[in-house]
């Protein structure tokens, strides 16, 4: 992945100061100054300005000088970079990029995890998004045994587990003839067909993507069940896994012991949220509710029985 020269510009002052924590303008010269890309030429303080404001435009991050001390700079927002956001993504997915890009020598060790791009399909999608444009879309359920076609505005887009989804507003005509609409999320790679309409549509002035997913573990979203507060125990290095990558926004740790570490979470427990804590075998244990607990042994229970032996 090559990366553009002024955005290895971007990363490398966002890093800096980042690591840093408080910079002064001459510290970050010479830091510049020992690059091999700088040629040994100085960082123009005009540069630095510019920088500064495509910065905040493209990433949403601040960078202030504190006057007070020494006139140093710093991350005033710092907790963007580590936000769920598309600015952060992008960040970094760049910041890696450039990485790779400065260790050519070593790229066939560097091994990474592919992610299906949706192909032309979220370019479509993105682009009917920005221009306000229904689409006309072929889609094909993996249970279904036909396609259908559906008219549908798109509110958003979302990358998880390796797969994209797009949130959309479809129509139907109901059998008293009447147009209906509903909310539905669309896998991207059973997307067969993708047309962008003239006809234009508006999203409601308080619809916000975050919150339409905030109680949910990925995709699913499903208001027939009911937000839980939940408690997880994890066992063994488990414990560590879950501090350093919540499995929701609404984690927070609650008790430690050098066995185990209690997480509480909130979100409406779907089946996607079950196969993950599933997947997660003996290290993740449900301690309530009891009933979501009874859920995870049942299921537990019954994939056993797939795999006891047949009497001779």
């Amino acid at each position: 992945m090559k990366i553009p020269t002024l955005f290895k510009e971007y990363i490398w002052l966002i890093e800096t100061i980042h690591q840093a924590g408080k910079i002064t303008f001459a510290e970050i010269n010479k830091k510049w100054q020992r690059r091999e890309e700088s040629g040994g030429v100085e960082f123009s303080r005009t540069t630095f300005n510019r920088h500064r404001d495509a910065i905040l435009d493209m990433f949403g991050v601040i960078i202030e000088c504190d006057k007070r001390d020494g006139y140093r700079y710093y991350i005033y927002n710092k907790e963007v970079l580590s936000e769920d956001t598309v600015a952060n993504w992008l960040f970094a997915t760049l910041s890696v990029g450039n990485m790779l890009d400065e260790n050519v020598g070593v790229k066939d060790r560097i091994l990474l995890e592919s992610i299906p791009s949706g192909g032309t399909h979220l370019k479509h999608i993105i682009k009917a998004m920005r221009e306000s444009r229904k689409i006309k879309m072929t889609y094909q359920k993996y249970s279904a045994a036909t396609e259908k076609n559906y008219i549908a505005s798109s509110y958003s887009v979302k990358l998880f587990k390796r797969r994209w989804y797009m949130l959309a507003k479809i129509e139907r005509t109901a059998e008293n003839g009447t147009q209906e609409s509903s909310m539905s999320v669309f896998s991207l790679d059973r997307i067969r067909d993708v047309e962008l309409l003239d006809e234009k549509f508006a999203v409601e002035p308080d619809f916000c993507a975050k919150d339409y997913f905030a109680e949910s573990f990925g995709i699913m979203v499903d208001t027939s069940t009911k937000v839980e507060r939940i408690v997880l125990r994890a066992y063994g290095m488990e414990k560590y896994y879950l501090r350093d990558l919540p499995i929701h926004p609404s984690q927070r740790e609650i008790a430690a012991t050098k066995e185990y570490a209690d997480y509480e979470i909130r979100l409406r427990p779907t089946s996607d949220f079950k196969a993950h804590i599933l997947s997660r075998g003996e290290w993740l244990q449900v301690i309530s509710p009891e009933w979501l607990a009874d859920d995870i042994r049942n299921w537990l229970q019954a994939a056993i029985g797939k795999y006891k032996k047949k009497k001779e």
